[in-house]
């Protein structure tokens, strides 16, 4: 989804979609960019840079402090840990996309996603970046479900970096995953919300619910619902309605 382009974000037209928002009550969490910081091809690695470089615009203009950036790039299997060059190659495009988003107010945070789901690869790529107007949206879901790995320890480990987070639940199917309404599944939500209470997390808990991708989930009307239902119960100060 070419964010940038839409017509509701055009020079002429952002200010009132800014107006719209604000009378609506709705605050912009992230813009969510597809951008590949480990594209290795010279000329394919300029304009991945490139399109995330717009989505900082756009972050910028519409007051938005985060922009996701995801780390692939290379061909390699699925949860395959990625080599010391990947890892360099992501960490070189975060840098220079967080150089860039500095001055305008946005800070560039790489999603726990693909190959980059093990905390010890997240904190090498990180602590390689290492900018200020880098950091981490943790994909709860990928870290325990594709990482193998316990949320108090995920946090405990990255959480220093952790700016926003997605949320969403799971029941094994096959050698897959299938995604199923909030605590309906075995991905333990309560507890990585838990985690990024005692680090005392102010960021979002966004919730995920990819029916474009898969067309056999449940409606987004019952998903949302129940997502805001299930999640203020576990959060130790609740939301008030």
């Amino acid at each position: 989804m070419d964010l940038p382009s839409h017509p509701a974000f055009a020079k002429n037209q952002v200010a009132a979609t800014k107006a719209q928002f604000a009378a609506s009550g709705i605050k912009v969490a992230c813009v969510s960019s597809s951008a590949r910081m480990g594209e290795e091809d010279v000329t394919k690695r300029a304009n991945e840079i490139a399109d995330g470089k717009r989505f900082v615009d756009l972050s910028s203009t519409l007051g938005v402090p985060y922009v996701r950036v995801f780390g692939d790039g290379a061909a390699l299997p699925k949860q395959a840990a990625p080599n010391q060059e990947l890892e360099k190659r992501v960490a070189a495009g975060l840098k220079e996309l967080g150089d860039y988003g500095g001055p305008r107010n946005v800070t560039v945070i790489l999603e726990s996603h693909d190959n980059f789901t093990s905390s010890s690869t997240l904190m090498d790529v990180l602590s390689q970046a290492d900018s200020p107007h880098v950091a981490l949206l943790w994909d709860a879901h990928h870290t325990f479900a594709a990482g193998g790995e316990d949320p108090e320890f995920t946090v405990q480990r990255l959480g220093k970096w952790i700016r926003h987070t997605h949320l969403k639940d799971s029941v094994q199917s096959g050698e897959d995953r299938k995604y199923v309404l909030t605590g309906r599944g075995t991905i333990p939500l309560k507890k990585q919300i838990e985690s990024l209470e005692k680090i005392g997390y102010r960021g979002y808990l966004c919730f995920e619910w990819e029916k474009v991708w898969h067309p056999d989930l449940e409606d987004p009307e019952i998903a949302f619902a129940d997502y805001s239902q299930v999640v203020n119960g576990y959060l130790r100060d609740p939301i008030k309605k």
